[in-house]
């Protein structure tokens, strides 16, 4: 509810004085203003980051996009763009309203999960898994839909139509650059498939947040998680914690999986809760507290989605 008012307050404001800083900064370029990162590296990787576009990522602080608070200058920049594009779900709120109530009325927008339609899945609650304390009305969505390569495809196409209706004398560049990338998509999908289809233990033991749904799916392995990819809750139950270290001891595991930014408490009580209490902490990236800093040094989505499957092969061997 915080977050809502928030961004209320921030689109009352933007209404109140006009976005004046808008028309001080708007220039000749289209710009394109993205939320999370997967989607600003896909635009570079597509336009190939000329002179004529302006590309923002919101969240280059490292924000998690389930706590991000959209500030004053965020929602200035998205009413004066030409481009915006989210995840929407839960986490984007938000968004749908700041599009609305954009300064630029030809604004236009991708919404991912709208695009991907009935390739969305719902949040799951596995057997073992923590809870949530209050019930959600309706069904939650997985949002982590980056984390698939099959996914990412489709979104990278429907990202390429809008940037072309803004710029159609590329048209030839942006359609060559497209199919090169999605042919890097589809090696990384193969070796996906080819690799973790020899191995044997295809569960994963999470200690953390699961935003993982898509990946395994694709590539038939399982998990077990003490929360959904979504969850907003942090303390993890007795019984969660005894369910996971008992299931370790089943299934001989040596290793458990944590996501980046974890400080990794709970993945330590279930290893003190197993007989063995000597298994590994290994981390997977779900791609979505990335930093700009991070960026300078040269990270993609698909350097990320390659690092992710040589952790999987190392610790599943």
């Amino acid at each position: 509810m915080k977050k809502f008012l928030s961004v209320i307050s921030c689109l009352a404001m933007c209404g109140l004085f006009g976005c004046s800083q808008v028309s001080a900064e708007k220039n000749d370029k289209i710009n394109i203003v993205c939320t999370v990162f997967p989607a600003y590296d896909w635009v570079r990787e597509i336009t190939g980051n000329p002179d004529n576009l302006e590309i923002t990522y919101l969240l280059e602080n490292g924000a998690d996009m389930h706590s991000y608070q959209p500030t004053m200058d965020d929602i200035v920049k998205i009413s004066s763009c030409d481009l915006f594009i989210y995840i929407g779900g839960e986490s984007d709120t938000w968004a749908e309203d700041a599009v609305k109530q954009a300064k630029n009325k030809n604004i236009k927008s991708v919404c991912l999960l709208d695009t991907l339609g009935d390739a969305v899945k719902e949040e799951e609650i596995k057997e073992g898994m923590q809870s949530e304390e209050t019930e959600e009305d309706g069904a939650e969505y997985d949002e982590h839909i980056w984390l698939s390569l099959d996914n990412a495809e489709i979104l990278c196409n429907a990202i390429t139509e809008q940037i072309i209706s803004l710029d159609s004398e590329n048209i030839e560049k942006y359609n060559d650059n497209l199919s090169g990338y999605c042919t890097e998509l589809e090696n990384l999908d193969n070796e996906y498939s080819e690799s973790l289809s020899e191995i044997e233990n295809k569960t994963l033991i999470f200690g953390d947040r699961f935003p993982f749904r898509y990946l395994v799916d694709d590539y038939g392995l399982d998990y077990y998680a003490v929360f959904s990819g979504c969850s907003a809750e942090t303390e993890a139950s007795f019984e969660t914690i005894t369910f996971l270290a008992d299931k370790i001891d089943e299934l001989h595991a040596d290793k458990i999986f944590t996501i980046e930014g974890s400080d990794d408490s709970i993945a330590k009580a279930i290893i003190s809760g197993t007989q063995d209490k000597n298994q590994q902490i290994v981390r997977l990236n779900s791609i979505q507290s990335v930093t700009s800093q991070q960026i300078k040094d040269g990270v993609t989505y698909l350097s990320f989605m390659k690092s992710n499957l040589d952790t999987l092969k190392e610790a599943l061997s």
